[in-house]
């Protein structure tokens, strides 16, 4: 019984096992005939079963009439396994977006299972996408936008692109709230690991803290040596106190200003701009404390503010923010101090050169917002900085053809 389940037994037999079983074949040949019970001798020498001996044969016979090639390889490369689901991807496409927020929503409108529509999106046939709410821009908000990425360029003296300013001049100025843990996160468990437990007195009252940041481009010699820290300032604001007289003593008094004076290259010539948001708390611009502040010591620095509903033409808002607290996260925090010492910690931990791919970012969103009419509807480009880096490439400004100049300038005509 044993032997005649084994004879009986499918098996997928490989290229090798049909060329061995053709040669056995062969020898128990005479005249293109085989001697009798030689199917079932061979098939049970190689363990298969007397249909496959028997397939292989006339496999082999019906090419030798027709004068072919000898061949056995298998001809089920193209047809084993599962059938694919047809699936036209137009007609994704032609579904309303308010019920494409989901693989179960999009797999119910076009009638195919959920987990077709993960294999696609796996294949990137379907790409998934985040979007975010951005500020609604009148007339005028993108007349001021077009207005100051064109101030930011910079006439070339030679036949080449004009490009952006290397911005060496300004400092960023703006605030942003830190918090203890976030709502909801994402862990990476194994099947038998218990799930964290977090818990807090209320979920919208999570401890919080905010704190004021200036930074400047970093400067490098000519062997990538740092040779001006971006570091001006990173301070905590307490919340008993309002917010606009704390920002006035942080830049003005106590943290900005010196701060900026103590590191500022010394064979630096020209103005120095501190940049800041239209938030109320702001100082104006003709501030006269603040003016005769920043005029003693030999400097002139003048502060200006960056375009309204505009968070990314700041480069604390585009990303150096944003990388703060990724780090920050990966801390356990239980209270306010711990939580003030971490972030002024991850602050310190940043590295240079991030901060310039940040603003070197910026330029790049600036080149986007011309080519908009000074909207917001563009994605941030990439333009693989750090390869560049590796590479030795990294520009240091970022080129803007005269064409897309030209454009941006008759718009606001």
């Amino acid at each position: 019984m044993e032997n005649a389940l084994t004879l009986t037994t499918k098996k997928h037999t490989s290229h090798a096992q049909r060329q061995d079983i053709y040669q056995a074949l062969l020898q128990q040949s005479f005249d293109g005939e085989l001697r009798r019970g030689s199917i079932s001798d061979v098939g049970a020498l190689f363990g298969v079963s007397k249909r496959t001996v028997s397939c292989i044969w006339k496999r082999v016979k019906l090419q030798a009439e027709n004068g072919s090639t000898i061949d056995l390889s298998s001809k089920k490369l193209q047809v084993v396994g599962r059938k694919r689901v047809q699936l036209d991807l137009n007609q994704v496409s032609q579904i309303p977006l308010r019920c494409r927020t989901t693989i179960r929503s999009i797999a119910k409108s076009l009638g195919v299972s959920k987990s077709t529509l993960h294999r696609r999106i796996k294949e990137c046939e379907l790409r998934p996408h985040t979007n975010v709410i951005k500020p609604d821009l009148i007339h005028a908000n993108k007349t001021k936008r077009l207005e100051f990425c064109l101030s930011m360029i910079t006439r070339s003296l030679s036949n080449s692109n004009p490009t952006f300013h290397y911005m060496f001049n300004i400092v960023h100025v703006d605030e942003k709230w830190f918090y203890i843990s976030k709502l909801s996160k994402r862990y990476y468990l194994v099947p038998s690991e218990d799930e964290p437990s977090r818990t807090c007195k209320s979920k919208k009252f999570i401890t919080k803290v905010m704190f004021l940041a200036a930074v400047a481009r970093p400067r490098f010699d000519a062997f990538g040596n740092e040779i001006f820290s971006e570091r001006t300032e990173f301070s905590h604001l307490q919340q008993e106190n309002p917010l606009s007289v704390q920002v006035r003593t942080v830049l003005q008094e106590q943290k900005v200003l010196p701060t900026l004076k103590s590191k500022w290259p010394p064979n630096h010539t020209g103005s120095i701009f501190v940049q800041q948001d239209n938030a109320k708390p702001r100082i104006d611009v003709n501030d006269s404390e603040f003016i005769e502040a920043s005029s003693q010591d030999g400097f002139d620095i003048r502060l200006c503010f960056q375009p309204p509903n505009s968070p990314h033409l700041n480069v604390l808002d585009l990303g150096f923010f944003r990388a703060i607290q990724s780090l920050q996260e990966q801390e356990v925090l239980h209270t306010v101090d711990e939580l003030v010492s971490a972030v002024q910690t991850s602050f310190d931990k940043m590295q240079s050169h991030e901060l310039n791919n940040v603003f070197l970012t910026l330029q790049t969103c600036m080149k986007e917002i011309l080519k908009v009419h000074g909207g917001n509807n563009y994605q941030t480009p990439h333009i693989g900085k750090s390869r560049l880096e590796r590479q030795g490439n990294l520009p240091l400004q970022i080129e803007c053809e005269q064409s897309l100049i030209d454009e941006a300038a008759s718009y606001l005509v």
